[in-house]
């Protein structure tokens, strides 16, 4: 029988003390410990469509993995799982019977409080897994494609899609194509026009070979970048429509967002400083999602052969952890003619869009 023991942290937080103590239970057995780790293995992490879908269950209760440990008077480091636990999980344990309703234990399945809208190669798979780390987070592992794919399938299938999760517990999804979807911030608005919105943007030059090079991955027999970046090579006119080139033009698609939701609600991520200062960027995500800062500059290292920032421990596994093989990949070489001209043309887009953020991201 799996033991219960909590205790308080060295942190005082104000209010949420009583919540957080008693969602926070460490179970100390080996058979939840043998189960996170056969989760992890069978489902991977990361690349996998079906990370949240895979319905592998311990087997009497159902466990949810809180994302990460708090570090106890810096040593021990101890998973944390919460519990679903009914009403009276606590019967015969004296002392351990707190006036709660049910509700405060059973994790429920919810629509989403935030999401990561995008962009696409700007670095949104590092953010999830990133925020994974966080107790209070549940993400869904893969992209739902909801509001741009799906959403004749209605808002409960999309819920049903979620996972589960406790009262103080912030649900999300990201699925990058959200962004630059015309129905897209009107759909959103109609299921939460209190929702919060992550954008992280990347300099659209690189963003664009980053896109491309995937592309190429999938397709290897696409014509050369040039000839699809631009309507006439001879007179430098740019193909804009050509949705790598496309994409990369935030502020129009910012605009869109901005006439249904305030800009208080929409958090900006630079995806160069996600990879340089990883702990920063996360802070201030966390400092947006109204959570405290729990994930921290301890949970990363610097991989210098992939060039990006790698996870100590992710969710549900000891071992070290970088983004899959797709992830940080070589890009494609581009003609450096092609490049000067491309940086011209998102100039002023660029800087229309710095205006709009209020904040100047630096691409060249």
């Amino acid at each position: 029988m799996a033991t219960f023991h909590y205790h308080h942290h060295h942190h005082h937080y104000p209010n949420s003390d009583l919540r957080r103590l008693f969602h926070r239970l460490t179970i100390a057995s080996s058979l939840s410990i043998l189960c996170f780790s056969l989760v992890y293995l069978l489902t991977g992490c990361c690349e996998s469509e079906l990370t949240e879908n895979t319905n592998i269950k311990p087997p009497t209760r159902e466990f949810l993995v809180s994302g990460w440990q708090y570090e106890r008077n810096g040593t021990s480091v101890e998973k944390e799982v919460t519990t679903a636990l009914g009403e009276d999980a606590f019967s015969g344990h004296p002392g351990l019977e707190p006036n709660l309703t049910g509700k405060e234990w059973t994790a429920t399945r919810r629509l989403p409080q935030a999401l990561i809208i995008g962009v696409k190669k700007g670095g949104t798979r590092a953010l999830l897994e990133f925020l994974r780390l966080h107790p209070d987070i549940r993400a869904l592992g893969s992209e739902p494609h909801f509001f741009d794919r799906h959403y004749a399938r209605g808002l409960d299938w999309y819920r049903s899609m979620m996972p589960k999760a406790l009262d103080g517990q912030i649900v999300m999804e990201k699925t990058p194509r959200y962004f630059v979807t015309v129905e897209t911030p009107a759909r959103v608005h109609a299921m939460s026009k209190d929702v919060k919105l992550i954008v992280v943007v990347r300099d659209p030059v690189t963003r664009a070979i980053s896109d491309y090079t995937q592309i190429i991955s999938k397709t290897p027999d696409i014509p050369p970048f040039e000839s699809l970046a631009f309507k006439n090579r001879t007179n430098g006119e740019i193909d804009s429509l050509w949705s790598p080139l496309w994409i990369g033009l935030y502020a129009q698609h910012l605009e869109r967002w901005l006439a249904w939701f305030p800009r208080t609600q929409i958090h900006l991520v630079s995806g160069e400083r996600l990879i340089s200062d990883p702990a920063g960027e996360l802070g201030k995500v966390q400092d947006f999602l109204g959570l405290q800062r729990i994930v921290t500059d301890k949970h990363f290292y610097f991989n210098k052969t992939k060039g990006f920032p790698c996870l100590k421990k992710p969710e549900g596994s000891s071992k070290p952890h970088c983004l899959g093989k797709t992830k940080g990949r070589m890009h494609a070489s581009i003609d450096r003619e092609v490049m000067q001209r491309l940086r011209e043309f998102y100039k002023p887009h660029n800087q229309r869009f710095y205006q709009m953020a209020g904040q100047d991201f630096g691409w060249q």
